[in-house]
């Protein structure tokens, strides 16, 4: 074989070695078809949407940036968002260590029934967001149901779900009580990954159960917890289905711009304002983007460290 046969032969190799596989596509193109169609288009229909507005005369014009100077200096719109801050700061924290308490009670070997208590916690995320809401509606009730009759008792109006002092405590009760059960079977999930010999160890050197709890088993929990806070900050911002269905119970407490997706909805659906609406869901968006980031990324650095 001559010197020419052999860098020809080389070549012809390199070449069948460059040529680019395709057979992977197969199998991920529709799932790319699929989340281009009900992901990505709308999403870019929504943001072509906000660069428009609907004029008295002359139809739908381009505004460029105006529909978003007037949502960041729309009092409605920062009163909604402030209210579903408030919701996440108060509400997750609570929910979160309600369902790792429930986990590491459920992970210890102490409790008697821990089948039964763990399908008893976890049996309320199966029931459909819409049922709960409508059972604590009528729980609530100051008219019917099991708070007015609990009041006509006292002879008192002593608990007042649905008063604006209450109202965010009320919501997060219900959030509480739908989703303790799905961040504890998270969170029971990441503990029955921890390796048994770390268990072992910690006997060995003489540590008690609340030493193993702040030693081992929490520390291995973070990388669950970060993504249970995650999914908790997404769900506070989204908040949409409690306040819309309780509020022909409380139309004067729940307004339309209760949350910032009530009033992206209510803008859509009741004032026909779809460009204006399509701002508000962007910017929600972009910050709930932000700040689920942000936690991950300081989760990341607490996991490293």
């Amino acid at each position: 074989m001559t010197t020419q046969d052999s860098v020809a032969l080389a070549a012809h190799g390199t070449r069948r070695r460059e040529k680019r596989d395709w057979k992977g596509w197969a199998f991920v193109g529709p799932f790319m078809v699929v989340f281009a169609l009900v992901f990505l288009t709308p999403l870019a229909y929504a943001l072509y949407l906000s660069f428009f507005q609907e004029k008295l005369v002359g139809g739908t014009a381009f505004v460029g940036v105006d529909n978003y100077v007037r949502a960041l200096t729309d009092p409605q719109f920062w009163e909604a968002f402030g209210r579903v801050v408030l919701f996440l700061v108060v509400q997750v924290p609570i929910m979160l260590v309600l369902a790792l308490a429930a986990a590491l009670a459920l992970d210890s070997a102490r409790l008697r029934g821990a089948a039964f208590f763990r399908i008893l916690i976890f049996l309320p995320y199966a029931v459909p967001a819409v049922v709960a809401v409508l059972m604590w509606g009528y729980i609530y009730g100051d008219q019917f149901g099991l708070t007015s009759n609990f009041n006509d008792f006292l002879g008192s109006d002593l608990i007042t779900p649905f008063a604006r002092e209450w109202i965010l405590v009320s919501i997060g009760n219900i959030v509480t009580w739908q989703f303790v059960g799905y961040n504890m079977l998270i969170f029971y999930s990441s503990l029955k990954t921890i390796p048994t010999d770390m268990y072992e160890a910690a006997s060995l050197d003489g540590a008690g159960a609340w030493r193993t709890i702040f030693s081992i088993k929490i520390p291995n929990v973070r990388g669950a917890l970060v993504i249970a806070t995650i999914f908790s900050v997404i769900g506070s911002f989204q908040l949409f289905n409690e306040p819309n269905i309780l509020r022909p119970l409380a139309p004067n407490v729940i307004t339309t711009y209760f949350t910032p997706n009530m009033y992206a909805y209510n803008l859509s659906f009741a004032g026909q304002q779809f460009n204006y609406a399509a701002t508000i869901a962007i910017i929600m968006g972009v910050i709930t983007a932000v700040i689920a980031y942000v936690v991950q990324l300081r989760g990341s650095k607490s996991e490293v460290r």
